[in-house]
């Protein structure tokens, strides 16, 4: 064999081995676990932190609790107790004011953070689940009602988070809506519509629909969003089959889809590294941006069974993942540092 065919195929095999080392380098690294013996069998739901506070905020859903961690040393320094059913949050720290949506009391309950008191709250109706807020109008919009306030139809209730109260309200005509998206630099809010099997585009400003685009093709029963909104890019998770699926935000063309965990529940865009972090069931997946239509897996970290309640937190570099005690396993919360 020559000197120049040797040549070749050494750089062959140093670029296949590359590349097997570029998929396996890790992205997320296991940094502290904190036990969580005081809760009983059920789920989180969702995270929200307090970065200049160092405070993280979790709703353990079915311990009827929301527990607040030191971001620091990431032990509990308090847990709030007068709630049934909480599920999304908004922290103003402007304000040092939690919002917690609960489901089975239906409504918002808002608690002053120095003391942890509650000292307004906002009537919806039952069923009140996913939130997404409005920096610009402070405005806070909440699903509620729905399949299971045991009504045909769910609603998007606004809440002026300045004045705590309603000021209008969206009827959605499908009664199992989830997660949502908003649009910083235009009036559109992309809503998950799980029981249409579809994302619903609202002009939130006038309140009204603008688009409907189905995903049918490509998955059932889609929970999780999030919004590459430079990009123009919006990432869906269906759980039936559990996906990625990746759209254009301004015609709703589906651009790309793969295979990604079961049972997701929480998802989030890292705007600096062009990556996606997928809670799922079981495992954390990572997928990478090499262009706007094109992604690839990049991580797939085995966590724990339902552990598919997470947030990345991207001034600390870090995911944080709830883990649910279920027969032997016990409860956590379990820290990632974010690795380039």
């Amino acid at each position: 064999m020559n000197r120049s065919r040797i040549t070749i195929l050494s750089a062959v095999f140093l670029a296949l081995v590359s590349g097997v080392w570029a998929q396996q380098k890790p992205v997320l690294e296991l940094s502290h676990t904190t036990p969580l013996p005081d809760l009983h069998e059920g789920d989180f739901d969702h995270f929200t932190p307090d970065v200049a506070g160092n405070r993280l905020f979790a709703t353990a859903e079915e311990n009827s609790k929301v527990l607040v961690f030191d971001l620091k040393t990431n032990k509990v320094i308090h847990t709030i107790s007068d709630l049934k059913a909480p599920h999304s949050m908004l922290y103003r720290g402007d304000l040092k004011k939690l919002f917690v949506v609960d489901g089975d009391l239906g409504v918002v309950k808002i608690y002053e953070t120095d003391s942890y008191k509650p000292v307004a709250s906002v009537k919806l109706k039952e069923g009140a689940d996913s939130s997404a807020y409005d920096p610009s109008t402070k405005y806070l919009y909440v699903v509620n009602g729905g399949k299971d306030a045991k009504l045909p139809n769910a609603y998007i209730t606004i809440v002026d988070t300045d004045a705590g109260k309603s000021v209008g309200e969206m009827k959605i005509d499908s009664n199992d809506v989830e997660g949502m998206a908003i649009e910083k630099l235009g009036p559109r809010i992309f809503v998950v519509i799980r029981g249409n099997n579809a994302i619903e585009v609202f002009d939130r400003t006038k309140r009204t629909l603008m688009a409907t685009w189905s995903i049918t093709q490509e998955g059932k029963k889609p929970t999780a969003i999030a919004f590459d909104e430079d990009g123009h890019r919006l990432f869906v998770g269906p759980r039936d089959p559990g996906k990625l699926v990746v759209m254009n935000s301004d015609s709703g063309k589906i651009v790309a889809s793969m295979p990604a965990a079961a049972m997701v529940d929480d998802m989030a865009y890292d705007a600096e590294r062009k990556r996606i972090y997928f809670a799922g069931s079981m495992f954390i997946d990572v997928f990478k941006e090499t262009d706007a239509d094109h992604y690839g897996q990049i991580g797939h970290i085995p966590t724990a069974f339902r552990a598919k309640t997470g947030v990345f937190v991207p001034e600390l570099n870090r995911f944080y993942l709830g883990v649910p005690r279920h027969e032997k396993q016990s409860a956590e919360l379990r820290v990632y540092n974010v690795l380039p």
